[in-house]
């Protein structure tokens, strides 16, 4: 067995202390296609996993892939063969009787310099054959993540995407009165769990924006008692101001290399336009030069054009321009409004809220406006953020006396509640962890 180190893992295996150790694979036989419209969930049988810890990661797997939507594991007691050594191969029978069509087994042990390892092996039921196996060393905090990783793996082998399991998001947690909201910054696992705070509350926050390659966020602060635009480093700790901006009402949002912010402001004139801002020198760059509204820019993954929303034409509508804000033009003619328009990582579609009929509705679009679907409606919600594989959504639902996250997939079939402790808003989903 050849040990590699994934570039993923590296940073980990140094700061955090996760380390990949792959087999080669067998032949794939077994796949699922995600692009058809209609996706039937996958039957897929987890086992508890050998060890002490083994049930508590197999169940972190078990749980990523059935929000997925994708996948439908199979309930444990209708299991014929009872695994006790994960590494061979399964009575591949006694797994069709159950229609299982994928399998998952693996344990998790600890080593004698106080590490956990973990590994999975993925088999192809009807293929007789298996299809992955892999194992990773992590310390005791990091035992979460390498659940994720794992199905993160699982889901590329069998879908051929990349996973989104091993990533967080931000969000401003809210707590309190009504009238009287404490909002912080906080950041957790995709999946609701190991929340931390990253502001005290007591200053108001706002709209965190992820940079699409780093660990790093904006996010809008008025401990000054005027709107600042903070860049705060996750892992560190460590906060920079990136400026005052008076007429802002959103954090600007990171280019694709992480090297500019793109943002609306309100300059004297009392026009709202877009501005780009080079991180390294502050300096600014106008883009749009309207006596209109333009707001809620947002750039393409290869960083040459910029969506946004403007009011040019009477209501808000969403417009499309070249990074240099260059061939400004319309490309959504619904009935409604239109705001918070996002690129997809993926480049084919851009997500969005929509107000009409009096309801808010979250749907997407193509980059040229064609293709409009509606994933979700509901009295109101708002502010879509696109996991880094480009086929899920988080947004925010006013539900009970205040805001909580929710997510969806491009079927609009899958949506999910994310549990948080508290009131819930403004969500921006990171890239994948490294």
């Amino acid at each position: 067995m050849k040990s590699i180190l994934k570039p993923l893992l590296m940073v980990a295996a140094m700061a955090m202390g996760i380390i990949s150790v792959a087999t080669l694979p067998a032949r794939a036989t077994l796949e699922l296609n995600v692009n058809k419209g209609n996706v039937e969930p996958m039957p897929i049988a987890i086992p508890d996993f050998q060890g002490e810890l083994g049930a508590q990661i197999s169940a972190i797997v078990t749980a990523d892939l059935k929000r997925s939507g994708l996948f439908a594991p199979i309930d444990k007691a209708a299991f014929v063969e009872k695994i006790t050594n994960p590494d061979a191969p399964p009575r591949y029978e006694d797994w069709k009787v159950i229609n299982a069509q994928a399998l998952v087994t693996g344990s998790v042990s600890k080593e004698a310099d106080g590490r956990i390892r973990a590994q999975y092996r993925l088999w192809d039921i009807f293929g007789n054959t298996q299809l992955a196996g892999e194992q990773f060393f992590a310390n005791d905090a990091n035992q979460r993540r390498v659940a994720h990783i794992i199905a993160d793996a699982i889901y590329e082998k069998i879908t051929g995407e990349k996973g989104y399991f091993d990533t967080r998001v931000v969000f401003i947690d809210e707590s309190g009165a009504k009238n009287a909201r404490k909002k912080r910054l906080a950041i957790m696992d995709q999946d609701g769990a190991n929340v931390r705070y990253l502001s005290d509350g007591r200053s108001i926050v706002l709209t965190p924006r992820f940079s699409p390659n780093r660990q790093e966020i904006t996010y809008m602060s008025y401990e000054s008692g005027q709107p600042r635009v903070y860049l705060l480093q996750i892992e560190t700790g460590q906060r920079e101001l990136v400026g005052n901006f008076p007429g802002m009402t959103f954090a600007p949002r990171f280019s694709p290399d992480g090297q500019k912010v793109i943002m609306s402001l309100l300059r004297d004139d009392g026009n709202s336009n877009i501005f780009a801002m080079d991180l390294r020198s502050r300096s600014t760059t106008r883009l749009t030069n309207s006596t209109a509204i333009d707001t809620s820019p947002s750039y393409s993954p290869d960083g040459s054009k910029v969506v946004f929303t403007s009011d040019r034409g009477g209501r808000a509508q969403i417009y499309v321009m070249g990074a240099d804000g260059s061939g400004q033009t319309r490309i959504s003619f619904g009935d409604g409004v239109y705001s918070t328009p996002v690129w997809s990582p993926r480049g084919d579609l851009i997500a969005f809220t929509k107000q009409t009929g009096g309801e808010f509705q979250i749907g997407v679009m193509k980059t040229d406006g064609s293709g409009e679907r509606i994933l979700s409606s509901g009295f109101q919600q708002e502010g879509p953020t696109w996991a880094p594989n480009g086929r899920v959504l988080m947004f925010f639902r006013d539900s009970n006396g205040g805001p909580k996250l929710v997510s969806v997939d491009l079927t609009g079939r899958n949506e999910q509640p994310i549990p948080t402790a508290n009131f819930a808003s403004d969500p921006a989903w990171s890239p994948l962890l490294e």
